[in-house]
């Protein structure tokens, strides 16, 4: 069974989907948005992962 992701937050039946540029650049907006929050949520990550590493390596730096 496959879901369907509403990019919305109030999901807007197909008929109006259907109509209306205005209407369509508002979902293609809005699905827009969530993926450069994800991105940004991925990036955010990726920076305290590559953070705590980096303060795990400085200390044998030294030692060298």
């Amino acid at each position: 069974m496959i879901q369907n992701r509403t990019a919305t937050v109030n999901p807007l039946p197909s008929s109006i989907l259907h109509n209306g540029a205005d209407v369509r650049s508002q979902y293609t907006r809005a699905a827009a948005a969530q993926v450069v929050n994800f991105i940004s949520r991925k990036i955010r990550s990726w920076n305290r992962k590559a953070e705590a590493v980096a303060q795990d390596m400085s200390p044998m730096q030294g030692e060298h």
